[in-house]
């Protein structure tokens, strides 16, 4: 499939699921997925590799985040693998400051060759969150928002994320049908103690009875 071919398509998928989609970001985004899907056959980075699901589920993730940003805001995307949603925020929100990161250095590396593939420029670490969110604090240009999607259980981001809660602005999570047993099982370990976890969004899951939800984190 050419990436005309790809651009229709994915302008189709959007308009059908009336995805705030704006058409100057269709062409940025099947160049992306058309290296994404490429890199995905030497190394697995994502399950979605159709138009169909990466509209349904990447774009869609990232459009309904989109609402939840301010404009200009220093961005975050934790445990990015593929790029989703920091690379299609970039693309859907150029107005934001979005960096991603990924602890999996061959997962990181893949990704910044996708990205100069794909014409698009964005800083890329090859280390955990955590280790990036200190250094950014460390030099005074902390994030206003982490966001994450698929990396861990919410007990097990809040272990790593709730000591530095100073140190970034809040955290908006991405979760599915078992958050609210994920984050009682969080409050019995012990933590949510020094944050509020409350959730601000919710979309369905295209082909499944299931939604996402979008998790807000602040310090208290």
């Amino acid at each position: 499939m050419s990436l005309e071919q790809l651009s229709r398509s994915i302008a189709e998928e959007a308009g059908r699921l009336e995805l705030p989609v704006p058409q100057d970001t269709i062409q940025r985004l099947a160049a992306y997925a058309a290296s994404l899907w490429s890199w995905n056959e030497r190394l697995n980075l994502t399950r979605h590799t159709d138009v169909g699901k990466f509209v349904s589920r990447d774009v869609s993730d990232a459009a309904a985040i989109g609402p939840h940003l301010a404009r200009g805001e220093h961005v975050l995307d934790v445990g990015t693998g593929g790029g989703v949603p920091g690379v299609l925020l970039a693309i859907l929100r150029p107005d934001l400051r979005v960096e991603v990161c990924d602890s999996v250095a061959k997962k990181a590396r893949a990704l910044g060759e996708i990205l100069r593939e794909s014409g698009l420029s964005l800083p890329v670490h090859e280390a955990a969150g955590q280790t990036v969110v200190e250094a950014a604090a460390a030099r005074g240009d902390r994030f206003d928002t982490l966001v994450v999607r698929a990396v861990a259980p919410l007990a097990k981001l809040l272990s790593w994320f709730e000591p530095l809660a100073g140190a970034y602005g809040r955290l908006l999570v991405v979760k599915g049908p078992r958050w609210e047993e994920e984050r009682g099982e969080a409050r019995h370990k012990g933590f949510a103690r020094q944050v509020t976890v409350r959730r601000i969004a919710s979309w369905p899951i295209r082909g499944s009875d299931n939604e996402s939800v979008l998790l807000e984190i602040r310090p208290r």
